[in-house]
């Protein structure tokens, strides 16, 4: 018997594993660009070298979000240790989205004041409320 072509068999792990169809979806997208990106090569003749060069030029050329490599790293990741079922060592040398910087927004007494004094009705209720309690 003929073995299913390899995003069949992502498929089926992945529904094996119960994973949601929008991860399985997102999945696959991600291992068909990176395949693609390597000229269509068989997974099984790429390894840790390919992954890197993919998730840095997401970084570098493509300046991705974070969040956005880390799924295409998850997605090639399941490729290689649940379908192929082959380990790779720890991946290093990938250059790494920047995750931004998030600077917490912080109201001085004079700012509560302020926003207290323009609440009405049951919201100046709601504000004192949680100005006591929060």
């Amino acid at each position: 018997m003929k073995q299913p072509r390899l995003l069949d068999q992502v498929r089926n792990v992945l529904r094996v594993h119960h994973y949601s169809l929008r991860t399985e979806d997102a999945y696959i997208q991600w291992i068909k660009r990176f395949i693609h990106f390597h000229n269509k090569r068989r997974a099984n003749d790429m390894g840790e070298s390919e992954i890197t060069a993919i998730l840095t030029s997401l970084a570098v050329i493509r300046n991705v979000s974070a969040s956005t490599q880390n799924q295409a790293l998850s997605a090639i990741l399941f490729l290689y240790k649940k379908v192929l079922k082959q380990e790779l060592d720890w991946i290093e040398d990938i250059v790494r989205a920047k995750r931004p910087s998030r600077i917490p927004t912080v109201l001085d007494r004079a700012d509560v004041k302020k926003l207290l004094n323009s609440l009405t009705g049951t919201n100046i209720l709601l504000g004192y409320f949680y100005m006591v309690l929060g």
